[in-house]
């Protein structure tokens, strides 16, 4: 597993960082260019719309979908009756095909003929284009998003919240706690490294954004659904600048790195 591991892991990274630092085409090509391609990138200006759309998708989607699946692990957690089964229909769409998933919320969307204007029409609230409109079309996009990938994190929410000693809340209730005081001063501080866990996942989830996007707008309207990884998506495939696909793949890496280390040092904890 080893062997694997660095066969499938950290040889193509090695491999990354060595073609970010030549001019490598599809012809076979290639020739040394050092760090050409990470200052090509930090003046290029679609590389910097592109960033800002994709912290901008975070900032929407690691706080709607660790708080629904917060909040659902909460609700599982205070089931008896058929626990089992509701846990599987809530991991149900995490299983799905996020290409389906896309096809599915983009009908839900659309303008004409879709179910949410649908409903709208019925409280004449007047058909809204939420994938057509640049300020809808993230938030539109993190819900399918949400949607799609809460139930992992619910499930690992609902084993940590499962781990808490019962004792504890017994306690708490004795000296006179209510719900949100046993939920403010017992139950997150004995989940902290569990949604610590959570919170890196699905920051490292939404920095990857990329098949919904391609699915449902194509990155538009007017690049305001284009994100890194589409960018490198383009970069690579589309013009077949490999060395430049590979810069930003490194610096990606480097962002999320970044990002994941300030989560730890304000949520996380060594045990």
């Amino acid at each position: 597993m080893l062997v694997l591991f660095i066969v499938f892991r950290f040889v193509p990274v090695a491999g990354a960082v060595l073609l970010s630092l030549t001019d490598y085409r599809l012809s076979g090509q290639w020739s040394f260019i050092a760090v050409e391609n990470y200052t090509r990138l930090l003046s290029d200006k679609m590389f910097h719309e592109s960033l800002a759309v994709t912290l901008t998708y975070t900032v929407i989607f690691v706080p709607l979908t660790v708080l629904l699946s917060l909040g659902t692990a909460l609700l599982l957690h205070q089931v008896v009756w058929r626990r089992g089964f509701f846990r599987g229909v809530f991991f149900l769409p995490y299983v799905t095909s996020i290409v389906l998933a896309a096809v599915i919320w983009k009908w839900i969307y659309d303008a004409e003929s879709g179910l949410l204007n649908g409903i709208l029409g019925v409280l004449s609230l007047g058909p809204v284009d939420f994938l057509g409109r640049a300020e809808l079309v993230l938030p539109s996009i993190a819900v399918t998003s949400a949607w799609k990938g809460f139930g992992y994190s619910m499930l690992i929410l609902l084993a940590g919240l499962q781990s808490i000693p019962r004792s504890y809340l017994e306690a708490a209730m004795i000296d006179g706690a209510d719900s949100w005081q046993r939920f403010r001063y017992v139950t997150l501080p004995q989940l902290r490294p569990v949604l610590f866990f959570v919170l890196v996942i699905e920051t490292i989830q939404a920095f990857q954004v990329f098949d919904a996007m391609y699915v449902m707008t194509g990155g538009g309207p007017v690049r305001s659904s284009y994100s890194l990884v589409y960018m490198l998506y383009d970069s690579g495939f589309k013009y077949f600048d490999f060395g430049y696909a590979s810069a930003i793949g490194l610096v990606l890496f480097a962002i999320v790195l970044v990002v994941s280390l300030v989560q730890r040092r304000l949520v996380g904890r060594d045990d």
